[in-house]
């Protein structure tokens, strides 16, 4: 998906590292998974105003957990960027979830 989109006006993508072209390949990441649309418009956009405070912070703890940690070549399904954001949510105890979360399957305990 990256690959698709121009790069944003701030500085290009960029992972493997933290800062502003990680935190602006995560906002196109989670806009694109949770089906936000415009990164910049839904207030998860990197150097945009005004942010939405749970989106930013989403943003970057994406940014510190996963993209941070990736090499030259990878791919991130749809499904673990959804997952790994359901998980954000529940840890915080955030009930407001994007309606790209609550649309998914609960998990089932294996026993």
């Amino acid at each position: 998906m990256l690959r698709e989109l121009a790069e944003p006006e701030a500085g290009g993508f960029g992972w493997g590292y933290n800062g502003g072209g990680t935190s602006a390949a995560a906002a196109a990441i989670l806009a694109d998974a949770l089906d936000l649309g415009d990164p910049d418009k839904c207030g998860i956009g990197y150097a945009t105003y005004p942010e939405d405070e749970v989106l930013a912070q989403l943003r970057e703890d994406l940014c510190d957990d996963v993209l941070s940690q990736l090499c030259d070549q990878w791919r991130l399904r749809r499904g673990v960027v959804l997952r790994w954001s359901l998980a954000w949510y529940l840890q915080r105890g955030i009930d407001e979830l994007p309606a790209a979360l609550r649309e998914l399957p609960p998990l089932q305990s294996q026993t």
